[in-house]
């Protein structure tokens, strides 16, 4: 009998946390919607934002801005890495595979300046002595336009008065619900020529259009608004990937605890069968004793 009531306190147990984690499904399934809609929502903007950045380089000749200053007289450039993780965990692998990712891009430069978003990450990187930005502290929780532009004006600022030379963001994108895969991008200095190669399809503009106060005045503004949507962008992809792995670790979990349940369902009405196999056959020995 004790063992009966073993296997019913494990069962009770596994059920409580089979709720648990089928309720963890759904929120991360109704965050991860909603966060994708909110990218929809914006992208149109900076779409927008783009084709005129593209208008300005493409008709614009020599054209010198701080962005595209690649720094080149100076020996040793300092790096800047913007880092997205996760706040929580139980998102299967999710976090593991963004921090080893990163980690293997800066390893050997221990002077880099990192800006971690998440509290894992952070944790993670000032355990290893890495130099975090200790100012910079933003949730990845429910990214917002007004999160990104306050992160993109710090390395902005950070970039103009010389702090930095180069600026990375590391970020995970979904590619498929089973298929998240870290990426580093670069945003600044800006690559003229592969920004041009990435618009050169965009004709939209007017070709007589004129900016003012000048074509360099408005880039200037434009290109914080660009490295702003680079920012939510990469941010809202890695919320989604952190749903959808957290959504297919608790679909999983769920899965086997139905499986554990079972097996000890099972096994309960396996004791509880020789339990009363037992018990009939003392009464029928007693019954025989007494006879």
């Amino acid at each position: 009998m004790a063992h009966m009531r073993e296997i019913k306190l494990r069962m009770k147990g596994i059920r409580q946390t089979r709720q648990i984690t089928r309720a963890m499904k759904l929120i991360s399934a109704a965050k991860l919607k909603k966060a994708r809609q909110q990218l929809e929502a914006t992208l149109p903007f900076f779409d927008k934002v783009k084709s005129t950045i593209a208008d300005i380089l493409l008709h614009s000749a020599n054209i010198e801005s701080i962005f595209f200053d690649e720094r080149n007289g100076k020996g040793e450039k300092k790096r800047g890495y913007i880092v997205v993780a996760a706040d929580k965990g139980l998102a299967g692998g999710y976090n593991n595979n963004i921090l080893k990712f990163a980690e293997s891009r800066f390893r050997d430069d221990r002077n880099a300046v990192l800006f971690v978003a998440g509290h894992m990450g952070k944790g993670y990187f000032t355990k290893k002595k890495y130099n975090v930005y200790k100012e910079f502290d933003y949730p990845v929780q429910n990214p917002t336009i007004y999160r990104a532009r306050e992160i993109s004006e710090t390395v902005l600022e950070l970039f103009k008065r010389g702090e930095l030379d180069e600026v990375y963001i590391i970020y995970t994108r979904m590619i498929s619900t089973i298929r998240l895969e870290p990426q580093l991008m670069k945003l600044l200095p800006l690559d003229m020529e592969s920004l041009k190669e990435d618009i050169k399809d965009v004709r939209t503009r007017d070709e007589g259009l004129v900016y003012e106060p000048s074509p360099l005045a408005v880039l200037d503004v434009l290109i914080s608004k660009y490295l702003k949507g680079i920012v939510y962008g990469a941010f809202v992809e890695s919320f989604t990937s952190e749903q959808s792995a957290r959504m297919t670790a608790m679909d999983n979990a769920t899965t086997n605890a139905d499986e554990m349940l079972q097996r000890l369902n099972l096994s309960f009405n396996r004791a509880r069968q020789a339990a009363i196999t037992q018990e009939i056959s003392e009464i029928v020995g007693g019954a025989a004793t007494l006879q």
